[in-house]
């Protein structure tokens, strides 16, 4: 059996009638940059999310870029991130002159430690002038906190949004894996989307919504970051030539992907409850075998299961002889953000963040998409328990 790690032939052949009528409405509009159907896309995403407003832009990337200098980030300012995520989450700080401060995950959650932020804001910070923290190692303000909704999961937010509150930091998400996941506050549910000053999504292919090439966006309840960054994602011109803004640049979103979002939203609910019943069969297959940890999803919040990630004692093995067995895996990530070549001069070392070290040497991620079959999943597990020592 070929199990691939995502299969998004199988998404797309769902919707093939009306995907080859999306593209004759653009094709005869010849509208591809702006316009209603960017307008529709970007009213029904803020809708789905629970905010007022949402901003399409070019890339995920480029939505961390946005999200963040809307949230009022400065060059030579800090914003404190997990070093366990994709490294667009730290592009997204350095591309505006930020520098990301590390704190480390929480090991089965693989998420921001509320208890690691703390320490960092109590033990290695001052109050500055405005009252707000100073790094005291860097000498640099900290401005923001990036929780990364990694896999599919909520980062845990309301401690997290309790220590901003009291340090006066601004909160930005980073969405970019978790559509539709929600956090639960007493009896007050909400989508990640909603949960900070803004938050930034990716709808790469592979994403539970995916455009057809890549795109992104970010969600805010504020007016004026709203417009703000409606005119920096143009190139700084708040109509056709009139240029207000230095920081502009091209991050715009064509009319084609999203109309295809536009489709794939009235999905997207039905295929994360699709995404979690094939976690419920990877659970019940393999929760009794020691030697696999499954992700965990913690009292109120909504895993979506962008990513249906293991731990294993043999994890390269396994790897490879998944492999030969027709079994596509996925590493998500085998090296956390901290040692990486790229950001060597920052000056981290091995065993400065173990959680997300300990992470990055025993994950596997496993196939899963909302068409997985049942049968595919008892392949994939049987394998796995016949594989690992």
């Amino acid at each position: 059996m070929n199990i691939p790690f995502v299969d998004l032939r199988a998404q797309h052949e769902e919707l093939r009638a009306e995907i080859d009528a999306i593209f004759n409405q653009v094709i005869d509009d010849s509208a591809f940059i702006g316009g209603p159907l960017v307008e529709s896309f970007e009213k029904n995403f803020a809708s789905y999310c629970g905010v007022n407003h949402a901003v399409a832009c070019a890339s995920g990337t480029d939505a961390l870029r946005l999200a963040l200098m809307a949230a009022g980030v400065r060059p030579n300012e800090e914003v404190i991130t997990a070093p366990l995520t994709f490294i667009a989450t730290v592009e997204g700080i350095t591309e505006i002159g930020a520098a990301p401060a590390f704190v480390d995950i929480s090991g089965p959650t693989y998420t921001l430690s509320p208890e690691r932020l703390e320490e960092f804001l109590h033990d290695r910070c001052r109050l500055g002038e405005d009252g707000r923290p100073v790094n005291l190692e860097t000498g640099r303000m900290v401005a923001a906190v990036l929780p990364v909704h990694l896999y599919g999961l909520t980062a845990d937010m309301a401690p997290i949004l309790d220590l901003a509150t009291k340090h006066g930091l601004q909160i930005v998400e980073d969405a970019a894996q978790a559509h539709g996941a929600t956090y639960t506050f007493g009896s007050l549910e909400k989508k990640v989307g909603s949960l900070g000053k803004t938050a930034a999504f990716s709808f790469y292919p592979g994403k539970n919504l995916g455009a057809m090439g890549e795109g992104g966006a970010v969600t805010t309840n504020d007016n004026r970051l709203e417009h703000n960054m409606r005119i920096w994602r143009d190139h700084g011109q708040s109509e056709r030539y009139i240029h207000i803004s230095p920081d502009g640049w091209n991050s715009r979103l064509d009319a084609l992907q999203c109309a295809i979002l536009n489709l794939k939203l009235k999905k997207l609910d039905a295929w994360n409850d699709r995404r979690r019943k094939a976690a419920k069969w990877y659970r019940e297959r393999l929760e009794d075998d020691e030697r696999i940890v499954l992700p965990v999803e913690s009292d109120g919040r909504k895993h979506v299961f962008h990513l249906f990630v293991v731990r294993l004692p043999n994890r390269e093995k396994a790897r490879e002889e998944l492999a030969k067995r027709g079994i596509r895996v996925g590493l998500h990530y085998p090296i956390p953000l901290h040692l990486q070549k790229a950001y060597l001069d920052m000056g981290w070392k091995k065993g400065d963040f173990p959680e997300s070290e300990a992470a990055a040497a025993s994950i596997l991620s496993l196939p899963i998409f909302p068409h997985i079959t049942e049968e595919q999943v008892d392949y994939v597990c049987q394998s796995l328990k016949d594989i690992i020592d």
